[in-house]
């Protein structure tokens, strides 16, 4: 494997401001084109920050319903080309055969009428009800998010990539991945867990807002508590609550809103959020 490209690069730049211009370097994120193939077949292309890319494939693959779990990616190869990164994967044949089908389909043309009904049902599939148990006092909230602003390296030097943490009660933050793409950096954070096989319940912490994808990605990683920064859609908001994730949002160090099933917070006032 060749090389991957640094996930930022410095870059000069002339800055203006109240006292005139001036000259210098600033370190901005790296944004590259990473293919996803399954058997040298193509099925998607993302852009995305060239790190972490093991997990990104692997959480991508499951999030999508390429695969169930990281066992059936036989084989997976990082190669890094001229106009950007394949993560060239091998999957189990039963796997392959449900992929050959469904590439069938998104390969339609873009004017057929069955395809477009069939790409809304893929986009607004129903995700799985989470079952996991996880209650977690209001005053941690603020933590995991102080926790998760001083784990972004990426972040800190360049101000302008998402992250997505993994808490759980005995591990505190156990895991953070970053990307400039918000879904990417979870789906980086879902391949690290199924990785690690973590089976202690846990808490998904988000740097951006909340739409429908990352509630149904965060339910497909079976994880009972979602918390973001920014505030929530409202098809966001009715996928947790049919998936039964407690969707907390607009948190804050001094504050955050409950939206969907409150019981996971231990704290009574919450059982009155609306």
């Amino acid at each position: 494997m060749t090389m991957l490209p640094p996930a930022a690069r410095s870059v000069a730049r002339r800055v203006y401001g109240g006292r005139g211009g001036a000259s210098g370097d600033r370190s901005i994120p790296e944004e590259v084109a990473v293919a996803l193939t399954y058997n040298r077949h193509a099925y998607a292309t993302m852009m995305a920050s060239p790190q972490d890319l093991e997990d990104f494939a692997i959480g991508f693959s499951v999030a999508d319903g390429i695969v169930a779990h990281p066992g059936e990616i036989l084989e997976l190869e990082i190669v890094v080309l001229a106009a950007g990164i394949e993560l060239r994967m091998t999957i189990t044949p039963d796997r392959l055969q449900a992929f050959a089908a469904r590439r069938r389909w998104m390969a339609g043309p873009t004017g057929c009428g069955l395809c477009g009904i069939e790409a809304i049902g893929e986009a607004m599939r129903s995700p799985p009800v989470v079952t996991a148990d996880l209650v977690v006092q209001p005053e941690e909230v603020p933590r995991m998010l102080s926790a998760l602003a001083a784990r972004q390296p990426l972040n800190h030097l360049t101000r302008a990539v998402h992250a997505a943490g993994y808490w759980q009660p005995r591990a505190g933050l156990h895991l953070v991945r970053e990307d400039v793409g918000r879904h990417n950096a979870l789906d980086k954070l879902a391949g690290a867990v199924a990785r690690q096989q973590l089976a202690e319940p846990g808490v998904v912490v988000l740097t951006s807002r909340v739409s429908v994808e990352m509630v149904q990605k965060t339910a497909i990683m079976g994880v009972p508590i979602l918390i973001a920064v920014s505030a929530p859609t409202a098809l966001a908001v009715r996928m947790a609550e049919s998936a039964n994730i407690t969707l907390i949002a607009i948190a804050r160090d001094d504050g955050f809103e409950v939206f969907t099933h409150p019981y996971r917070l231990a704290d009574k006032a919450a059982a009155h959020v609306a």
